[in-house]
């Protein structure tokens, strides 16, 4: 049996974490949906309350599974069950929140064992009507954590978009494999490189 192939959404209510998977799916994506209770935190109808789960193919014909993890603090208790096993994650943050930085910070430290291994990314969304934070803000940010990882500004609707995190995320993972084939003298360490998307 092999390896599960598994990329993790994270990112605060209202980031796009389910437009995301939704842009890229190739099946219908389940979604775990239910009435939004915290109108304060985000002003949207809905809210993710356990995952959201959809599939993409890679070249070599294998799927990426993707999962989304609920953003709102009440539920970190899913983070760690979410984040086992992933290959990846895609941290997206909302530019127009009221301390998007602060969200960079809460999140990178939930799922740090993948940043600190150079197995994540930044996506930040709604740059284009709130320019503040800049990238350059977010990287020094990143540098005050002693974490190295790509910033993307990115409009989560877009298919585009999304692939283009997706492609940086894989092409992460492949590079930290492949340093860690080097330093342990070992050609086959017993995972899989992931290939582009299809």
């Amino acid at each position: 049996m092999s390896e599960e192939l598994k990329i993790l959404f994270a990112g605060a209510m209202g980031a796009g974490k389910t437009t995301a998977i939704r842009a890229i799916s190739e099946i219908p994506p389940i979604s775990t949906e239910a009435s939004n209770s915290d109108r304060a935190e985000c002003d949207k109808e809905e809210t993710t309350v356990a995952m959201d789960y959809g599939e993409i193919t890679l070249a070599t014909g294998e799927k990426l599974r993707l999962y989304g993890a609920p953003g709102q603090p009440r539920f970190q208790f899913m983070w760690p069950i979410l984040a086992a096993g992933a290959l990846g994650a895609v941290v997206l943050i909302d530019n127009s929140r009221a301390d998007p930085l602060g969200d960079l910070e809460l999140y990178l430290n939930a799922f740090r064992p993948l940043a600190d291994a150079g197995a994540a990314v930044v996506g930040i969304g709604r740059m284009d009507s709130f320019p503040r934070p800049t990238l350059e803000a977010y990287m020094e940010r990143l540098a005050k954590l002693d974490v190295v990882m790509p910033v993307i500004p990115a409009d989560v609707r877009r298919r585009d978009d999304v692939l283009q995190i997706l492609e940086v995320l894989l092409q992460q993972i492949e590079a930290m494999w492949a340093h860690d084939e080097t330093v342990s003298g070992d050609a086959n360490p017993g995972h899989r490189s992931p290939e582009a998307i299809s």
